[in-house]
């Protein structure tokens, strides 16, 4: 099996600048949330599902089983803010790397005192790469997001009616 060729990345990296750069970043750590999410979801909760019901059962008669109910629950939205925060965020830095080359364009006809269709064309298309790459990175976050965030909604109404949560909240 070969190998994908990188230097078509770094080409694809340095036509769009420091902004696809920072974008790049951005995803790097919007995957890293999505999967710890996806592992705590395969991995973990059904173990700490298990050892809340059963904490619960043993405390049902003191007050005190409703935190080992809190905790599960806020370790099930545990990052999803921030994901949802990221995907805001990756269309409005590709936006503002569309903006920066389209001023490095106009900078550029300026300089020449002269339009140049073959070399404007080449600097609209290169600005236009941060937006471009911005709207990917938010549409397929954006899939994976709502995907565990309404497992994690559902998995939270099931938990407060196996508790009997729903009661007190």
């Amino acid at each position: 099996m070969k190998l994908p060729d990188l230097s078509l990345l770094i080409n694809f990296l340095q036509a769009g600048g420091w902004v696809l750069q920072a974008l790049l970043g951005l995803c790097c750590i919007l995957l890293i949330l999505m999967l710890e999410r996806y592992w705590f979801r395969w991995r973990e909760f059904t173990k700490l599902k298990q050892q809340t019901l059963l904490n619960i059962e043993h405390h049902s008669n003191n007050p005190a089983w409703l935190s080992y109910y809190c905790q599960l629950d806020l370790k099930l939205q545990l990052h999803l803010p921030l994901i949802r925060i990221l995907i805001a965020l990756c269309p409005l830095i590709g936006l503002l790397g569309t903006v920066t080359g389209m001023i490095q364009v106009f900078d550029g006809l300026a300089l020449n005192q002269g339009a140049n269709p073959q070399l404007m064309a080449s600097g609209i298309a290169k600005a236009t790469l941060p937006t471009m790459a911005g709207m990917a990175i938010a549409v397929f976050g954006l899939i994976f997001y709502t995907h565990l965030q309404r497992w994690s909604a559902r998995e939270r109404v099931a938990l407060s009616q196996q508790t009997g949560a729903d009661e007190y909240l």
